[in-house]
């Protein structure tokens, strides 16, 4: 007898759709792409004290590459001055310009600091007497209100946060150091790394692009900025406010921070000539000033010297502040024009990316020609 062969079923493969397997590709890449964010903001929030200096670094050694290449081609007769006596020279300035403002920055917050602490029994009263039309019971809920709030422990935490600002200048420095100990070397180490001698000049054309636009940025919003301090510094000057040179460099920083400095700096400006003064028409009087030097230096003289340089989105700016805000604190917000330049600039040259670049743009329209303008400026230098 021959044997009996027992037939083997093999379980059938269920064979996944395609449209299935493409969604499922789909959600496995928005479930990736959520993972990384969380952890680069996780790396943002805990390495902040460290990735604001670098970044502040990077826009200071922006601001003065430019300058740096000028003083290399420059010649003292036959002799043309070397790079590195540039770089020397250009990081020493920079060291000494950063020096010099935080010790100015951090006397005058001294200042404010001593001076609250005179004003903080006066300042509930004063402060409730601006809502004495709405009744003597909201008068006296106000005036519980801020005389509950504890301005000692706000001072030490102020006063901790000043400490650290000299902490970050020097750490600033040292980064400058690096930077343009580096710089000699970079398109050297693009070409190696790209590999590719016109892909490393399209990246070098994107990078000379962002700087030439940050520069720009930064330049015209120092004059306005210091411009609009100086005249606010001239008002409590004459109605003989004691911090008037507080208020002046406090309002020149807080204009850094797009659209809502101003508003800041103007009403804290009024709220310091009232807690000091006490009387509304004076008062009155210094906001309206202020309000007026700020509307016409902000909404009128910075656009038109802007220009067309910064195409931005203003809804874009908001958003853009909000998170730097929340992720970085106050140095964000100085940092956030910056960054959304950087953003649009890089969005507007990958295809893939040049969606969020119209998002970013005030007119939807990136420029198609900011590479060729940017070559153009660079090859002008030369």
């Amino acid at each position: 007898m021959t044997p009996t062969r027992r037939r083997t079923t093999r379980p059938r493969q269920t064979r996944v759709p395609v449209q299935s397997r493409t969604q499922l590709d789909r959600v496995q890449t928005g479930a990736l792409v959520i993972i990384a964010f969380a952890v680069v903001l996780f790396l943002l929030v805990q390495a902040r004290f460290l990735l604001i200096s670098l970044a502040t670094a990077i826009v200071l050694f922006s601001l003065t590459s430019d300058a740096i290449n000028f003083i290399a081609r420059q010649k003292i007769g036959p002799i043309r001055v070397p790079n590195l006596v540039a770089s020397l020279t250009a990081l020493v300035l920079i060291s000494a310009a950063l020096l010099t403002t935080t010790s100015i920055i951090l006397s005058q917050i001294n200042t404010v600091l001593t001076t609250t602490l005179s004003y903080a029994e006066s300042a509930p009263k004063a402060v409730a007497a601006m809502f004495a039309w709405l009744g003597e019971d909201v008068e006296q809920a106000v005036f519980n209100s801020v005389g509950s709030i504890d301005v000692s422990s706000y001072l030490r935490s102020g006063a901790s946060q000043a400490g650290n600002l000299m902490s970050a200048t020097v750490l600033i420095i040292l980064f400058v150091g690096f930077l343009f100990a580096e710089r000699i070397w970079f398109s050297t180490k693009l070409v190696n790394f790209f590999g590719d001698e016109d892909q490393a000049e399209r990246v070098s054309q994107v990078m000379s692009t962002i700087i030439h636009r940050v520069n720009y940025y930064l330049l015209v919003k120092t004059l306005v900025s210091a411009v609009t301090g100086g005249m606010v510094y001239l008002v409590a000057q004459v109605f003989n406010l004691e911090l008037a040179a507080a208020l002046g460099i406090l309002t020149f920083v807080l204009n850094y921070i797009p659209n809502i400095g101003s508003i800041v700096a103007t009403v804290l400006v009024a709220l310091v000539a009232y807690v000091q003064i006490g009387q509304p028409a004076p008062t009155a009087a210094i906001f309206i000033a202020v309000g007026a030097i700020q509307f016409v230096n902000g909404s009128i003289i910075d656009p038109m010297l802007m220009g067309r340089a910064l195409r931005l989105s203003s809804f874009g700016i908001i958003i853009n502040l909000a998170f730097w805000g929340a992720v970085w604190g106050v140095p964000g917000m100085f940092l956030s024009v910056p960054i959304m330049v950087a953003m649009l600039i890089i969005c507007s040259q990958v295809p893939e990316l040049r969606p969020i670049a119209i998002l970013l743009s005030r007119q939807g329209l990136p420029e198609e020609g900011t590479i060729r303008a940017a070559q153009a400026s660079s090859d002008d230098d030369a």
